[in-house]
């Protein structure tokens, strides 16, 4: 009995990291809020004003979700820290690039959307040229499954841009059927989210921690060994 209250034995520490996936999941969700809002209400009034306002303001969601990844890669996955101080220090820290970064790919999204859309109602009169809303439907697929890369590796690694979007696509690539996997659990939690809306406050973070032990397997392939070396170090002192 008195191991079951000890607060460092297995139950309390898993007990401990769903409480921390729930905060986490709370705050991106927060930062997500304005995005969510406009794109219903674009979705509503199908309004080109509605829309650009739904761009505009996709921007939270690249440091959220970049935040998301290196708190869960460093506090839940290694213990390494304080959930809320990586949390902000991640957002602070990778915001402007991850911003930019959203607006790009919200913006390519959206574009493609409305190609698809368009193409679809092509389809669904009966002419041939419709069949190419299945090509767009592929790419906005193909740039999901970019995003998933992009804002993990934009949290782990520092370089440019345009140089992050590159590495990340060459890796996606380089790694096809973990990338489709990843894509299958991010449908799989888009579609718990549709049939239980209140899993919004767990299942991002669960997304993300699950996302984490496969990228994490992947990116260790292209760092080097002093990198490799380094990171075991720093992780082996929280947990001595």
């Amino acid at each position: 009995m008195g191991d079951f209250f000890n607060l460092d034995n297995k139950f309390f520490q898993g007990l401990s990291k769903v409480v921390d996936c729930v905060i986490l999941s709370v705050l991106w969700v927060f930062c997500c809020i304005p995005m969510a809002t406009t794109f219903f209400l674009a979705w509503q009034s199908a309004s080109v004003f509605g829309w650009i306002l739904c761009w505009l303001t996709s921007f939270l969601a690249g440091p959220a979700t970049t935040a998301l990844y290196y708190a869960v890669n460093k506090v839940i996955r290694h213990g390494r820290s304080y959930l809320w101080k990586e949390y902000w220090h991640a957002f602070k820290s990778n915001f402007k690039q991850a911003a930019l970064a959203a607006l790009i790919l919200t913006g390519v999204v959206l574009f493609l959307g409305l190609d698809c859309y368009i193409m679809y109602q092509f389809a669904a009169q009966g002419q041939k040229s419709g069949v190419l809303y299945v090509v767009f439907l592929v790419l906005i697929v193909l740039v999901v499954m970019l995003a998933v890369y992009l804002f993990a590796y934009m949290a782990r690694f520092e370089n440019s841009l345009g140089q992050s979007f590159k590495n990340a696509a060459l890796i996606a690539v380089a790694n096809l059927p973990w990338s489709l996997l990843l894509l299958v659990l991010l449908a799989a939690s888009a579609f718990g989210l549709w049939m239980l809306p209140w899993l919004m406050i767990l299942l991002p973070a669960v997304y993300i921690l699950v996302a984490n032990f496969i990228l994490e397997r992947i990116f260790r392939k292209y760092m080097s060994a002093e990198d490799l070396e380094a990171e075991q170090e720093r992780n082996q002192e929280f947990y001595n």
